[in-house]
């Protein structure tokens, strides 16, 4: 018997942007070839879309790690890298993707809709791409961007027309079974059923299904017994049937209070709802009251003893029948097709977009915010912390062992206004200022070609006599006896003794 998984964690990883190239065109009598490097590749999407085929999320439970493809970096002679490969996953209709920290993000309820879980990163630029006017031939090219990497929560909610809601071995999967060609576990014990079964039920040329959950108990809405693996598939249906044990022969239990303690679990659950499921309020959506077991002499008497005390209780039609013999199952059937169709002429027709829909939630959709704060560091006084999502970007498309990327870096952030952003709040020069995961001492642009140095330098970066902010945070725990100032650990030792040259 197959498995049904009704929740899953993922861990994504969308691919990796590919690297940009750095060349320049050689040929025999064309000296002055140029640029020719291509652009990296973008990232594969992970992305999930919904199959009327799938019915569980098992495929997810034994490989929660899921990874796209990686763009493929760029190349000489103008060709660009391809584009990793989309992961396409197919989930189940009704599923709801959450965020790590319980947020909705999307409720995937229509066959056919795409929805981006993790966004690959962007290929960098080749070197062809970053030519200027100014700078003919850049030695350097920009690195991929990293595809984003984060969980997600997936819970799958059943689908059906109707749910049937009962304690325990009330007689839930004995009346699927009679109505549908579903063959659920059956036996004589509470629980039974641990996963929802659904039903197809023919009614003449008409189909209407049913679901059968696990058993309710009293203190499930608050996480007892099944809890909230039953609630969230009584959430999708829209017409709720009470299957009430006539025979019980526990303490305390009688129909009219079986029902009163599954209402006031169900009122308790709509409170607690933080979204539409488009059926309207749990509390108000049609109900049937189903007696069963009345194969039985007393159940039968105690069936019809109650049936206008019910009826007249709570409003809703009941019906007596056993599973046993199917006694009244045909009129059970009709009557629900009856109420089925009901909801459905009185629910708005759905209409079927044109085109798939694509679903980009904030959560993973790009953003394109070029605004840039400066703040103190709260981890360290004489630091300041610059974010933005262009600057923090930037530093990740920079390879910070070519200084003609760092002093193409320095341009792109003081046009940006970072630089006076950081005089305007009272930085000085030398101040440690950290952008994304890179720190480094803040030097104001001194002017100057950059040009004028090879391919792969930059003029402006000959090298400085000033401390960096590491060897001055080293000389400060020398002189307060800290460190050995002459031991730099892993047995290296500085010399210490004078060169006599």
């Amino acid at each position: 018997m197959a498995q049904f998984v009704d929740r899953a964690v993922l861990h994504l990883q969308a691919g990796d942007g590919g690297h940009g190239c750095v060349s320049v065109h050689r040929e025999k009598f064309k000296p002055l070839g140029g640029p020719d490097g291509g652009n990296g590749g973008h990232g594969g999407d992970i992305i999930f879309e919904v199959s009327p085929q799938v019915h569980t999320l098992l495929d997810f439970q034994f490989r929660p790690h899921v990874k796209a493809q990686r763009g493929n970096n760029g190349e000489g002679d103008h060709r660009n890298g391809a584009r990793g490969e989309d992961l396409v996953l197919e989930v189940p209709v009704g599923t709801v993707v959450r965020s790590a920290d319980g947020e909705i993000l999307a409720d995937l309820t229509v066959p056919g809709t795409r929805f981006v879980a993790a966004e690959g990163g962007y290929g960098g630029l080749g070197n062809a791409a970053l030519a200027t006017a100014k700078r003919k031939a850049p030695g350097f090219a920009l690195k991929g961007e990293p595809g984003e990497a984060h969980d997600l929560i997936l819970e799958l909610k059943s689908m059906a027309d109707v749910g049937l809601v009962g304690f325990p071995s009330a007689g839930k999967s004995s009346l699927i079974s009679v109505l549908s060609a579903a063959k659920p576990k059956i036996a004589d014990y509470p629980f039974t059923t641990l996963a929802p079964n659904l039903g197809v039920v023919n009614a003449g040329h008409d189909t209407f299904t049913i679901a059968d959950v696990p058993g309710l108990i009293p203190g499930a809405s608050e996480g007892k017994g099944l809890g909230l693996d039953f609630l969230r598939h009584i959430e999708r249906t829209a017409v709720l049937a009470h299957i009430v044990d006539t025979a019980t022969m526990e303490p305390g239990r009688d129909p009219l209070s079986d029902i009163e303690a599954l209402e006031a679990e169900l009122d308790a659950y709509a409170e607690e709802l933080d979204m539409d499921s488009g059926l309207g309020d749990l509390r108000e959506r049609p109900r049937l009251v189903v007696l069963n077991k009345i194969d039985v002499p007393e159940a039968r008497e105690l069936a019809e003893f109650l049936r206008e005390d019910i009826e007249q209780r709570f409003g809703w039609p009941v019906f007596l029948i056993s599973t046993a013999t199917r006694e009244g199952l045909d009129e059970l059937k009709w009557a629900m097709w009856e109420v089925v169709q009901k909801a459905r002429k009185a629910r708005p027709k759905a209409v079927k977009p044109a085109e798939p829909i694509v679903i980009r939630p904030n959560e993973v959709k790009r953003t394109r915010d070029s605004g840039i704060k400066v703040e103190r560091d709260p981890l360290y006084p004489e630091g300041w912390i610059v974010t933005g999502e262009k600057a923090e970007r930037w530093i990740r498309q920079t390879d910070f062992e070519n200084d003609e990327a760092v002093g193409y870096l320095s341009d792109r952030l003081e046009k940006a206004g970072v630089e006076d952003a950081l005089r305007k709040i009272g930085a000085r020069e030398g101040d440690v200022v950290t952008i994304g995961e890179v720190s480094f001492d803040w030097e104001p642009s001194r002017g100057g070609d950059p040009t004028l140095a090879g391919r792969g330098q930059d003029a402006r970066l000959g090298g400085t006599d000033r401390a960096s902010a590491a060897e001055r945070k080293r000389a400060s725990q020398a002189r307060r006896g800290l460190i050995d100032e002459f031991d730099y650990g892993a047995g290296e030792a500085a010399e210490r003794e004078r060169w006599q040259g």
